[in-house]
């Protein structure tokens, strides 16, 4: 299972990278292994303000369909256009191309608060 150590999760499975105030978000592996192959992606529009746990995107796999919760508190100031077309960038590439949305946070520091690498490992070997 790939959990790189340069970012921050939580538990509903989000990954979070924050670069200045800029947070880039997408799915973690283990997630996107968990849903199978994604068909499709909603993504929320830019300028769209969003409370930490607030379900905004869904994606849909062959199996089911997801909700995706803003980690943090925000303004969405970019979404991952390629996903309409390419969805599977979601399972062929969670931490890169396969990112859904970048928000502008409100508090920066809730980062901290979100998981780190070893303390996500934990969550996934409880739900395995």
């Amino acid at each position: 299972m790939n959990i790189p150590e340069d970012r921050r999760y939580s538990k509903t499975h989000e990954w979070v990278k924050l670069e200045g105030d800029v947070a880039t978000v997408g799915i973690s592996d283990f997630a996107q292994e968990s849903l199978g192959d994604v068909v499709y992606v909603e993504l929320p529009e830019s300028g769209r303000q969003v409370a930490a746990g607030e379900a905004v995107a869904v994606i849909e796999s062959v199996k089911t369909a997801s909700d995706v919760y803003a980690p943090l508190a925000g303004e969405v100031v970019e979404v991952n256009e390629s996903l309409a077309d390419e969805p599977e960038l979601v399972n062929g590439d969670p931490y890169g191309g396969g990112w859904l949305f970048r928000l502008r946070v409100s508090r920066p520091a809730e980062f901290e608060s979100l998981l780190d690498a070893s303390a996500y490992a934990k969550v996934i070997e409880e739900e395995e």
